[in-house]
């Protein structure tokens, strides 16, 4: 799996592939090839949407934590 690939290259690459097997312009014997493909790209997007949203949280984390302590 790339994972040196941004969401956006991934993102981008897994819509060209639905897009692909959406208007049937892909064969029967690349199906299964440009399927799995389009899963490992799901699994990159995923990984790169947790790490975002672990980040957010440890930003908002630190933000409520200064505030509590300016209100001490």
């Amino acid at each position: 799996m790339e994972q040196t690939q941004t969401y956006e290259e991934a993102y981008k690459e897994l819509t060209a592939i639905a897009s692909e097997i959406e208007n049937d312009t892909i064969s029967v014997d690349q199906l299964a090839q440009k399927v799995k493909r389009a899963s490992e790209l799901i699994k990159i997007c995923q990984s790169k949407l947790r790490e975002a949203e672990t980040e957010v949280n440890n930003i908002i984390t630190q933000m409520d934590e200064a505030d509590e302590n300016k209100k001490k």
